[in-house]
């Protein structure tokens, strides 16, 4: 046994009743019945008790009583010295009793000391006072000697069987506390990431709209400042009006999203590119439903690279390549290139750097920049 070992005490979780099922409970409190019952038998049975002696035996049962509950509370709270105090005042009451010729309750409290002493202390505490217990114990006792020393052995026995058994309970209840925290961490986790989801899902739908949005207004200014005709004016307001109608759409469907409740991602590209005017889009690979995060992922990035022609490359044509891999699915967006437009300078610019934020979350890369046509979009998100 290691020195640890001897001056360990006994965990809180195995000192405590928490952890006692209803069962158990049940049989401690018969057990503390009978103890009590054999204490008031042994103490009024003796032919001897009469008038004061009556209340000394009621007020030593009394004591031992309120001396057995603060040992009870010292212990759970490891305070080593209190302790062996309430102890040594337990076997000094025994004592009391066994010369006040009340030998039935001194034995009960010998006995009884020995037992949660070697149940309660740590080793090295717990052999002392109940060695000291037990020699008591079989100094005033009559049997032989054999059986004396089977009663003692037995009694040592049954402290430390106790012992083991509180501290495999407390065991049990230190890994059920650490399993509920550990659930309860899961939870607020799993809540988290999904706030962040749907703050993600909120802000990359309204990134997409009002940057779009604010793309055919900054026009609509730069036409009225130039003194264009209100033809010209009237077609980017009521553009304007239309994306704003696709945003409203579009967060309606984000929000359908998050209930789980999404249209095919193949049908969303194609009403995607049918908005734009050169703009076409083709699949290849075997079809299948991919991941909530991915296809939004697929969705955002597709939307985004549309958004950045309009504002950067207008009028220029757009192919849009979904390919599904075995392990991962790939959205590749080129535009042809062209002149830059008018409101190249507008808007934040953190479109494409959100997007390639969500790609890495899931595991996936995004690469954007020139090449020999104009500019293309490389989304890569394994599934």
């Amino acid at each position: 046994m290691t020195a640890n070992a001897w001056t360990r005490w006994p965990s809180r979780e195995a000192l405590a009743r928490e952890a006692t099922t209803r069962p158990r409970r049940l049989l401690g409190w018969i057990t503390r019945s009978l103890v009590l019952a054999v204490l008031l038998w042994g103490a009024f049975h003796s032919s001897h008790v009469r008038g004061w002696g009556v209340l000394g035996a009621v007020a030593g049962i009394l004591l031992c009583a309120a001396v057995a509950w603060a040992l009870f509370r010292t212990t759970l709270a490891h305070r080593l010295w209190p302790s062996l105090a309430l102890y040594g005042v337990l076997l000094a009451i025994a004592v009391a009793a066994q010369a006040a010729d009340f030998r039935a309750v001194a034995l009960v409290v010998w006995c009884g000391c020995a037992i949660t002493a070697l149940e309660r202390l740590p080793i090295a505490a717990a052999l002392p006072v109940t060695v000291v217990a037990l020699a008591l114990y079989a100094a005033v006792n009559d049997d032989v000697w054999l059986t004396t020393l089977a009663t003692t052995a037995g009694l040592a026995l049954a402290g430390y069987v106790l012992r083991l058994d509180a501290e495999a309970r407390g065991n049990a209840q230190r890994l059920l506390n650490q399993e509920r925290a550990a659930r309860a961490a899961e939870a607020e986790s799993a809540a988290l990431a999904e706030r962040a989801r749907i703050a993600r899902e909120i802000h990359d739908v309204l990134a997409h709209s009002l940057s779009a949005q604010l793309v055919h207004l900054e026009a609509a200014r730069l036409l009225i400042e130039g003194g264009a005709d209100r033809d010209q004016i009237l077609e980017r307001v009521v553009a304007a009006r239309g994306m704003a109608r696709d945003g409203l759409a579009e967060t309606r469907q984000a929000l359908s999203a998050l209930r789980g409740d999404m249209t095919p991602l193949e049908e969303f590209l194609s009403r995607l590119v049918g908005t734009a005017d050169g703009a076409e889009a083709t699949i290849s690979g075997e079809r299948r439903p991919l991941p909530v995060e991915a296809s939004q992922a697929v969705r955002r990035v597709a939307q985004e690279a549309l958004t950045n022609v309009r504002k950067h490359a207008p009028g220029a044509k757009v192919r849009m390549r979904l390919e599904y891999g075995e392990e991962q699915v790939t959205l590749v967006v080129r535009d042809s290139g062209g002149s830059a437009g008018e409101l190249t300078t507008s808007g934040g610019g953190y479109g494409l750097l959100g997007m390639r934020e969500r790609a890495e979350l899931l595991g996936g890369s995004l690469d954007a920049g020139p090449d020999d046509e104009g500019f293309v979009v490389t989304l890569k998100v394994p599934v």
